[in-house]
């Protein structure tokens, strides 16, 4: 797949270094000679310019590129020219970092397809993980949804997902379980699966009903 990571900071190159890291063809642009020289030891092409330039992004052969991901930092303005520009020039897939939800809303309507707001995002992980020892991991979806990994309460352990009934009682889907003993994943378990201390569950509901959940 060819990628295009316009803006090196930190959100930027770890996108750019773990996508070249998995043998994806990556594009570095920034316009800061000193990040784009560190560029080079985790991209295939790193170029210093102006990406809220429309002919700098056409010099680049930018419209060969599967997917841009646009992570301006401070620079709203020049992230909202780079998506809008992307736009005009056909690209499929535009992923553009969020600074604000008005910063958000702009990269919508100028023509991101997918729109983050690592900030946010990370703040409601951190906050749901601190608040309830349980909640492992979480992945916040739209509408008030998410999907979380957390360490089985007390009151499940050596139950089966069918005695309980977490989908009717709680709207809650179990999507996958995480054995540690032994080490090994079992995708959408049967409901005669028997829950042990040593699993972590990942399940996806609504948050209020996952929360819920945790405070049985």
């Amino acid at each position: 797949m060819k990628l295009a990571i316009i803006g090196l900071g930190s959100f930027g190159s770890n996108v750019a270094r773990t996508l070249f890291e998995r043998g994806h063809e990556v594009l570095a642009i920034d316009n800061d000679k000193d990040k784009i020289e560190e560029a080079k030891s985790f991209s295939s092409h790193a170029v210093l310019m102006d990406s809220a330039d429309r002919e700098n992004l056409k010099a680049v052969g930018i419209q060969e590129m599967d997917v841009v991901v646009v992570s301006l930092g401070p620079e709203m303005e020049a992230s909202i020219l780079t998506v809008l520009h992307l736009h005009e020039l056909g690209i499929r897939r535009i992923v553009a970092k969020a600074l604000t939800e008005d910063h958000a809303k702009i990269l919508d309507a100028v023509g991101a397809t997918e729109v983050i707001y690592p900030e946010k995002d990370m703040a409601i992980r951190t906050a749901l993980k601190l608040t309830n020892p349980n909640i492992l991991e979480c992945l916040p979806l739209l509408s008030g949804m998410s999907i979380q990994e957390i360490a089985p309460p007390d009151k499940f352990i050596g139950k089966s997902l069918k005695e309980l009934d977490l989908r009717n009682k709680y709207g809650i889907q179990v999507i996958a379980v995480r054995e540690l003993v032994p080490e090994r994943t079992i995708y959408v378990p049967e409901a005669d699966f028997v829950i042990k201390d040593s699993d972590i569950l990942i399940v996806m509901g609504d948050e209020k009903k996952l929360e819920k959940l945790m405070s049985l």
